[in-house]
């Protein structure tokens, strides 16, 4: 165990400081490589780590979960814990008898199996962290680089915090998430077609979910490509984008739409082999709005609360890429990758304002730009400020 006074500091721990002091056990997860374990040494270096990864550690909690969780007794971090679903049974039985906040300590990559055990077992006991590679606030705190470098990069803690280059990183990334995760998760008999399907999901990111056209071009069923779809939620490599539920105009599109939590990922899925191929790249529109709406849900998770993003599109072609849902009022945002602001950008917003009336709030346009300006009631803020201040910037 140990402090790591080095380490980048992460938005959530302001979270997680908090709840550690109601609650027996802080269940932290998310994707593979995004600073789970680091972050939990970090925040918890009194308590002995125990990662169920090590063959001998996992067979000792399989083979005897009772025995195993007694030589913990005073606590400890269970990393990979979804490895040894046996233990959650065990620990609700332990921290019913002694309550003490912040005593375990559990990390998972896959969210399928972990948040069931929890479900089941320790519901009321454990709180819920969900810890998303860097927002580009945590990464880049001082020194911003251009928008394309910043998209082409990613923000898996991995390639900042070593001497690796993305191209060399995401491939390596992608070949043990495939090998260990997704069989782990489900029975892959041909992982070639899960590449392929994952290559496919990323050249629609941004986009509205076809599961018909997925299942045509990769060649298997619909139902797999609805499986499939589970598996990279569950693993944290996309999520989906629902459509906005209030009835602003009777025809609309009800398919959600999906977005990969890493651009770096998109542009190596994509085979985008450097920056300046991504500058010029069809799709960099939507690998811009990408980056920008999983920051969004970055900020979300690492305030511990849920998304309360929506998008609007109806039939006729008119959308709004972001609804931000706080109950009584509506803010629209609409994301431009181009540099230069043009008055057209705010067409979408300004025709969902005027259907939404009075529960919208002022609209705002997130561009690629650098100048921040108001045109016609539009706040229009530069996407490089945006990144650094995060949802509370946009608070009604």
């Amino acid at each position: 165990m140990g402090y790591y006074p080095d380490m980048i500091n992460r938005n959530v721990e302001t979270y997680i400081e908090r709840v550690k002091k109601g609650f027996p056990i802080i269940t932290i997860t998310g994707p593979r490589q995004s600073g789970k374990t680091t972050l939990a040494k970090h925040l918890f270096y009194d308590l002995e780590y125990v990662s169920l990864e090590d063959p001998q550690s996992r067979q000792f909690a399989l083979n005897d979960p009772k025995g195993f969780l007694n030589r913990y007794n005073k606590g400890a971090v269970f990393d990979e814990v979804q490895r040894c679903p046996d233990l959650f049974s065990y620990l609700q039985g332990m921290v019913d008898e002694d309550q003490k906040p912040g005593r375990f300590v559990l990390t998972g990559s896959q969210n399928f199996g972990l948040l069931s055990n929890i479900t089941q077992s320790l519901a009321g006991r454990t709180a819920l962290v969900t810890l998303l590679p860097f927002s580009i606030s945590e990464c880049y705190r001082d020194n911003l680089p251009d928008v394309d470098k910043t998209i082409f990069t990613g923000l898996y803690p991995p390639v900042h915090d070593r001497e690796i280059l993305p191209e060399d990183w995401y491939p390596n990334y992608v070949q043990t998430y495939l090998e260990r995760d997704v069989r782990q998760i489900v029975s892959v008999k041909d992982l070639n077609t899960f590449q392929t399907f994952l290559r496919l999901c990323a050249a629609r990111t941004a986009q509205l979910l076809n599961t018909s056209s997925l299942a045509v071009e990769c060649g298997v069923s619909h139902t797999t490509v609805k499986n499939w779809i589970s598996i990279l939620e569950a693993s944290y490599i996309i999520f989906r984008l629902q459509p906005h539920h209030s009835n602003f105009n009777k025809r609309l599109v009800k398919s959600p739409k999906i977005y990969f939590y890493d651009t770096g990922l998109v542009a190596w899925l994509l085979s985008i082999q450097n920056i300046s191929q991504l500058s010029t790249h069809p799709m960099r529109g939507e690998i811009f709005e990408t980056m920008i709406i999983s920051e969004m849900v970055k900020s979300r998770f690492n305030q511990g609360r849920p998304s309360n993003l929506y998008f609007w599109r109806d039939y006729q072609g008119n959308e709004v890429d972001v609804i931000i849902d706080h109950g009584t009022t509506l803010i629209p945002l609409e994301i431009k990758s181009g540099k230069t602001f043009h008055p057209e950008f705010t067409k979408g917003i300004k025709k969902w304002s005027t259907l939404a009336g009075s529960l919208s709030a002022p609209p705002v346009l997130v561009y690629g730009g650098d100048e921040s300006l108001h045109s016609s009631g539009v706040k229009v803020i530069p996407w490089n400020i945006y990144c650094k201040k995060g949802l509370s910037y946009l608070a009604p």
